[in-house]
């Protein structure tokens, strides 16, 4: 970093919310309006199933539509965040989110007419919209990594995956009740506009280094580059991918990441239908209920973060991510066999969300121990994680179809048992006190 930078700023104690809290503030904000964009389809599934009579192969095309974008463009979003810059890059995704958005909802039954027209329109559109969130998380999490004080990751990645699980929250009650008032397609041109609105804010305050930034007085912005020896503007090395790629930890924590989003991949794909066709809750019983487990989600994200912050203060890197995400994913599967075995519906819904809440618990130690990994190239190393976490959408939206059409429910669900038991064993190999060669940061810092 340039050191007159910090020379001309106010040596003054910092007064009032640092900077850098204001910054994840609004990349906060837009994860939450990312997570209402991508899970409003998943809602209204149930009323498009009534409204076009969708086969259950029309639902998994549809629910999987998003996934498939979503994945290949991790690296590459990943990429074009880190040369663009996180204020140009976000700023352009939340544009192009709320237009999307607001053509989910005016093409049917306007330019498209017919049942055939309108699912071919949607999971275009949801192409699209898989294509322009994949860049969001690896940004966020390099936003993340900048800001924030070495090795102080997981707190603020707790907060992003809070208030971002608050936004799946709010998709159900929030899209439900304006379906329910005023159709499934108004709910979509609706909520577009949110996007607009907090993509101007962002562009408005946010910069890409700290030191950029007028606001960030001498004593914030000497804490936020201690213990760093890269530069921001430093160039991406050639022939990075093909590093993450070969690095035992990456491949680990991908693999574990698939394993763990398998069983997400049920509550942002299914959860509202199994609510509803199975369970036998209406659509806006659903919404409501639906929440629940995204609630507490909210507020295990924000657990899990504290603990393995604590867990790595005392423990060292590796076993204080290790030992609460292997608790956090064990819980998952034990209550999701809960579910299985639950014939009353409501203890049902209490079982998800459990399942849910120890689930997400665990979901920031994933980005703290990449960030541990990767260092400065974390936007690219989240791309790779990323890309594991959604193929597991790619695999698991289709397979959990499948599975309940052919073998019922049971199946479906104890298929995401095993996984989220897997998902805890490799984190037995996992050490993310081993830093990349190329990075030049010291992972004890």
């Amino acid at each position: 970093m340039n050191s007159t930078k910090v020379s001309r700023r106010s040596s003054a104690p910092v007064i009032g919310i640092p900077v850098r809290w204001k910054i994840l503030g609004i990349v906060n904000l837009l994860g939450f309006l990312a997570f209402i964009f991508r899970s409003n389809l998943s809602v209204v599934l149930p009323a498009l199933r009534t409204e076009l009579e969708l086969t259950d192969a029309d639902l998994a095309l549809v629910s999987s539509a998003f996934v498939w974008t979503y994945t290949l463009f991790q690296f590459p979003g990943a990429i074009w965040g880190q040369r663009l810059g996180s204020r140009r890059m976000l700023t352009l995704s939340a544009v192009v989110w709320a237009a999307i958005t607001a053509l989910m909802g005016l093409l049917p039954w306007t330019v498209l007419t017919s049942t055939g027209a309108i699912l071919t329109g949607l999971v275009v559109l949801r192409f699209l919209m898989g294509a322009a969130q994949g860049p969001f998380i690896p940004v966020w999490g390099f936003v993340i990594y900048t800001w924030s004080p070495v090795g102080r990751w997981a707190v603020p990645s707790a907060v992003g995956f809070m208030v971002s699980t608050l936004g799946f929250a709010a998709a159900g009650p929030g899209i439900a009740l304006l379906a329910d008032r005023y159709g499934w397609e108004a709910s979509f041109y609706l909520t577009a506009p949110l996007g607009l609105v907090v993509g101007a804010l962002w562009w408005w305050y946010a910069r890409d280094d700290p030191a950029e930034h007028q606001s960030v007085q001498a004593q914030e912005l000497t804490l936020i580059q201690a213990h760093r020896t890269e530069r921001q503007d430093d160039a991406l090395p050639r022939g990075l991918l093909n590093k993450l790629l070969k690095n035992r930890q990456m491949l680990l924590l991908f693999g574990s990441y698939f394993c763990m989003n398998y069983v997400w991949y049920f509550f942002f794909a299914w959860l509202y239908l199994y609510l509803a066709e199975v369970r036998g809750f209406t659509l806006l019983q659903s919404g409501f209920l639906g929440a629940l487990p995204m609630l507490a989600g909210a507020g295990s994200a924000w657990l899990g973060g504290e603990v393995c912050q604590r867990s790595c203060d005392r423990l060292g890197p590796r076993l204080g991510c290790r030992v609460p995400v292997m608790i956090g994913l064990t819980g998952a599967a034990v209550f999701l066999t809960a579910v299985v075995l639950t014939p009353d519906p409501y203890s049902a819904v209490a079982m998800l969300t459990l399942c849910y809440a120890f689930l997400t618990f665990t979901d920031c130690i994933y980005w703290q121990g990449t960030t541990w990994v990767a260092g400065r190239y974390t936007s690219s190393a989240g791309g790779v994680l990323n890309t594991g976490g959604n193929l597991a959408g790619i695999v698991g939206t289709p397979l959990t179809a499948l599975l309940f059409a052919q073998f019922g429910w049971t199946a479906a669900l104890g298929a995401g048992v095993v996984f989220a038991l897997l998902a805890a064993t490799l984190w037995l190999f996992i050490r993310v006190d081993e830093p990349l060669a190329l990075i030049g940061i010291n992972a004890d810092a």
